[in-house]
């Protein structure tokens, strides 16, 4: 994949608060959550592409190069293993205390969640 691909997702705003209240100007991945990553904490092949995860970082990770342009102001990056499970119309979106994200295909995963790392 090319690092220049453009990336872009709606956030809404329960789900822009939420991500904000533990972001507080940090770096934002956009990450899978299946085991293929240092970030991962599940996995398994039942799980590959179906799980992601917000990670919460002090600073840009270099294995994360893909800007995601977003309209919650959030420092947020990507890669391109990431990218081959994302389709156009990305949005995320709160629904009671879990967030969901959302393509133009449909719901990509209902149970988003938000670490902090202490990887970096």
């Amino acid at each position: 994949m090319n690092n220049s691909k453009s990336i872009k997702i709606n956030i809404k705003p329960e789900a822009a608060d939420k991500i904000k209240a533990q972001a507080a100007g940090q770096v934002v991945l956009l990450a899978l959550n299946d085991g293929s990553n240092k970030y991962s904490d599940i996995g398994g092949s039942c799980t590959i592409g179906a799980n992601f995860q917000f990670v919460i970082l002090n600073q840009p990770d270099p294995d994360f190069p893909i800007k995601v342009d977003n309209n919650a102001d959030l420092d947020m990056y990507t890669s391109s293993a990431e990218l081959q499970y994302l389709d156009g119309g990305l949005i995320v979106s709160q629904k009671d205390a879990a967030l969901s994200l959302a393509d133009d295909s449909g719901v990509i995963d209902g149970a988003v969640t938000i670490n902090v790392s202490k990887n970096n």
